[in-house]
C-alpha cells in the first residue's frame, strides 16, 4: 500500500480541493490516504469542545470517503493515542490528564480517565470510518513521559521501565479497539518502541499491531512481527516554518526507503505491508505551517512515482511532467517549468514569487535606497518633516513598487480562499506577508 498521508493540524483543504486532488494521488500511485484530522473532526457531545470552528461537517467526512472509494484510495484514519495530543489537553476541560501539569503534550496513563476518553475518541471516528479496515494511533513522541508524579510513583514499584510503562497504556488501546472492532487492523509509529527491548515487544504488541518502522528491521523480527511499514516524507520535515518544498531532499529520502525495502525479503517472514508518504502541515498543534499542500504537490508527485517504478527513471519522470502539466523539473533549484495543470498551480506559482522575490525586492527598495536613508529616516518620519525635493526623487518608486505588490497579495489572498478556510489564510498571510509588506505599508503611509 502507498497512503499519501494529510495532516489536517494545520491548512485543511476544503472538500472542493480533495475533490481534484485525489483523483490525482490515484493516477500518481497512491492506493491510500492517512487522515490526520485532529481538530478538524466533527466530534459531537461531550467532545464538542474539540471541534475546530472550521472543523469538517458529518457531510464532508461521508463525501471524502466517497471520493476515496471512487479513486480507489482506502481511508486510514489517524487519532493520537499518546502524545501530540494539545489540541486535547489544551482545554482547561482535560488539563487534568495531562502527564506534567505544565505541558499539554501527552496523557498521563495512570488516570482511567484517559483511557475512557480516548474510547470515546476511538469510537466516533470508527464509528464515522465504517468502510476503513485500519487505524492508525499515532503514539510517537510522547514527552515527557515518566516525569508526571503518578508515573514516577508507579515506575517506582514496576523496576523504573518507562518502555513498559508506555507499553501498557498502548496495549490497553489496543484491547479496546479489538475487543470493539473485530478484524480493524492497528497502525503506529515507531520511535518509541525502538527503545523497547525485544522481550517486552513480544509480549506485548505483535499480534496487534504494525510499527511503521526505519531500519529497526532485525529488532522488530526478533520480537515476531510479521509486517512492517515504512514512513517517508514528501514534505513538513525540513524546519517548522519551510514555505517552500526542497524537491532533491525528498527524492533521496525515498530512493534511501527503496534500499531499506530492497533488504526487507532477506528478513522473512516479516514482509512489508505499506509505506506512508507524509505531508506534514505543523510540527505540532501550536507550531506555525510549513509548506502549503499545492506547493508540495511536484514533489509528492516525483516521491510517489519513485516508488511506483523503483527509481527516479525516466518513465516516471515522464508521467510527472505529463500529470502535472509541466515543461521540466529542477530538482536541486526545487523549481519547475512550465504552466502546470495540477490543483493549486496558481498558488504554486505564487508562492514562488513570495519566496524568490517578496523580502528581497522590499528590502532592497528600503535600504539600498540612500534618498530614504538620507532624507526619510526614522528620525524624520517620527517627527514628520522632508525635504520634498529629495522625497520625489524615491517617491514613485516607492508607490510602485507598494502598488504592485499589494495587488499581487489580492490575487494571492483569492486563490487561497479558494482552497483553504479563512483562519489559514490569515496564518499564512501574518507568517509569509506581512512582516515585508508591512515594513512597505508603513513608509508609504508616512510618505503620503
Amino acid at each position: 500500500m502507498r497512503l499519501v498521508h494529510l495532516d489536517l493540524k494545520g491548512a485543511a483543504p476544503r472538500v472542493s480541493y480533495l475533490e481534484q486532488v485525489f483523483p490525482l494521488l490515484s493516477q500518481l500511485g497512491a492506493n491510500g490516504v492517512l487522515i490526520e484530522y485532529e481538530d478538524m473532526f466533527p466530534f459531537k457531545g461531550e467532545l464538542e469542545i474539540l471541534r475546530s470552528p472550521y472543523a469538517y461537517s458529518e457531510e464532508d467526512i461521508e463525501r471524502i470517503q466517497q471520493l476515496a472509494e471512487q479513486h480507489k484510495l482506502e481511508v486510514v484514519p489517524l487519532v493520537q493515542t499518546f502524545g501530540h495530543v494539545e489540541f486535547i489537553l489544551k482545554h482547561e476541560k482535560y488539563q487534568h490528564l495531562r502527564e506534567v501539569e505544565r505541558f499539554p503534550n501527552s496523557f498521563n496513563p495512570h488516570v482511567p480517565e484517559t483511557l475512557a476518553l480516548l474510547k470515546s475518541i476511538l469510537s466516533q471516528v470508527i464509528e464515522k470510518h465504517r468502510r476503513s479496515s485500519w487505524i492508525h494511533i499515532g503514539a510517537d513522541e510522547v514527552f515527557h513521559l515518566g516525569e508526571g508524579m503518578d508515573s514516577k510513583n508507579w515506575m517506582s514499584h514496576n523496576k523504573g521501565d518507562v518502555g513498559t510503562m508506555y507499553l501498557k497504556h498502548i496495549k490497553e488501546v489496543l484491547g479496546f479497539l479489538t475487543a470493539q472492532y473485530w478484524g480493524l487492523r492497528v497502525l503506529m509509529w515507531d520511535d518509541m518502541l525502538r527503545k523497547i527491548s525485544v522481550g517486552a515487544l513480544r509480549v506485548a504488541l505483535v499480534a496487534h499491531a504494525c510499527p511503521a518502522a526505519v531500519p529497526f528491521l532485525t529488532k522488530y523480527v526478533e520480537s515476531g512481527f510479521k509486517a512492517v511499514w515504512f514512513a517517508s516524507a514528501f514534505k513538513g520535515t525540513t524546519g517548522p516554518a519551510q514555505a517552500w518544498t526542497p524537491l532533491s531532499y525528498h527524492l533521496k529520502n525515498h530512493l534511501s526507503w527503496l534500499k531499506v525495502m530492497q533488504a526487507v525479503p532477506r528478513l522473512a517472514p516479516l514482509r512489508l505491508q505499506g509505506v506512508v508518504l507524509t505531508g506534514w502541515q505543523r510540527y505540532d498543534h501550536y507550531s506555525v505551517l510549513c509548506e502549503l499542500l499545492p506547493v508540495s504537490i511536484p514533489s509528492l508527485a516525483i516521491c510517489l512515482q519513485t516508488l511506483v517504478n523503483g527509481g527516479f527513471t525516466e518513465e516516471a519522470k515522464r508521467k510527472v511532467l505529463d500529470v502535472l502539466g509541466l515543461e521540466s523539473v529542477q530538482l536541486e533549484q526545487s523549481t519547475c517549468e512550465g504552466r502546470g495543470a495540477f490543483p493549486g498551480v496558481e498558488i504554486y506559482h505564487m508562492v514562488e514569487q513570495v519566496n524568490g522575490h517578496l523580502k528581497e525586492s522590499i528590502l532592497k527598495a528600503l535600504e539600498e535606497e540612500s534618498a530614504i536613508k538620507g532624507w526619510f529616516s526614522p528620525y524624520h518620519r517620527k517627527r514628520q518633516f522632508g525635504n520634498p525635493r529629495n522625497m520625489e526623487s524615491f517617491g514613485s518608486k516607492v508607490l510602485k513598487l507598494h502598488e504592485d505588490w499589494e495587488s499581487f497579495v489580492r490575487d494571492l489572498r483569492a486563490q487561497l480562499e479558494r482552497i483553504y478556510f479563512p483562519d489559514t489564510v490569515e496564518e499564512w498571510m501574518e507568517e509569509n506577508i506581512n512582516p515585508y509588506l508591512d515594513q512597505l505599508r508603513d513608509l508609504v503611509r508616512d510618505y503620503r
